[in-house]
């Protein structure tokens, strides 16, 4: 991986390519652990996420991407040289699993967008799919859960095309913590660890952007 581009990639993002689009403010900062091993869980809205959460991240972050992105060729470039790593959405990928398992074994901080896709328009969480909680299981890795809130309208590359508007953004940075160990990592375990990851996630944000999860009550983080 190269960290001269991630970190200039960061740079750009945070003070050229989002400011004239948006303002990001973020709480929890102090949440995130600054060396170790680590699985970020996050909410996703649109495709500016990702470059929302690395400006204001004070540590690298390797992603966990669909296996689309990484077809395209510059952006495929762009995503191996920070760390990045495809998936295969909708079935088990024992290549991404390991390339996760690798990532975290350097102890690096590892996002997974559990919702498997972008919930944009309807702003609100999906059903969360059991990778994250099944990686996090596997390493004994905390989780370190995140919610993203007005991103919804910053879509790529539609964002700038469209009528100048400045839309506020929050990133909301939680605590972290360990899912319980269970006898065996297996479906049901795996299961069970995305429900308390996503509600985790749910509880960080405003109650009209819990979808699936909007029984869950608010947080202290």
């Amino acid at each position: 991986m190269n960290l001269a581009v991630y970190w200039g990639a960061t740079w750009f993002s945070k003070f050229v390519l989002l400011p004239p689009y948006c303002s990001i403010r973020v709480t929890g900062l102090e949440n995130v652990p600054r060396e170790g091993a680590i699985v970020i869980a996050s909410n996703h809205l649109n495709d500016a996420d990702p470059g929302v959460i690395c400006t204001r991240f004070p540590r690298h972050v390797v992603y966990m991407a669909k296996d689309e992105l990484f077809r395209v060729p510059l952006l495929g470039w762009f995503l191996r040289s920070i760390g990045s790593f495809p998936v295969r959405r909708n079935e088990a990928d024992l290549t991404a699993l390991r390339k996760a398992n690798e990532a975290l074994a350097q102890g690096l901080a590892v996002c997974i967008f559990p919702e498997g896709t972008r919930s944009a328009g309807g702003a609100a969480l999906l059903e969360g799919w059991p990778g994250a909680a099944l990686i996090a299981l596997r390493n004994d890795t905390p989780v370190l859960p995140i919610a993203i809130t007005g991103s919804q309208r910053l879509s790529l590359p539609l964002m700038f095309l469209r009528p100048y508007r400045r839309d506020k953004v929050t990133l909301t940075i939680g605590k972290p913590f360990h899912l319980p160990k269970p006898a065996r990592v297996n479906a049901e375990s795996a299961k069970e660890g995305t429900r308390i990851i996503m509600e985790h996630i749910a509880a960080l944000l405003p109650e009209s952007y819990r979808g699936y999860y909007g029984y869950m009550e608010p947080s202290n983080q």
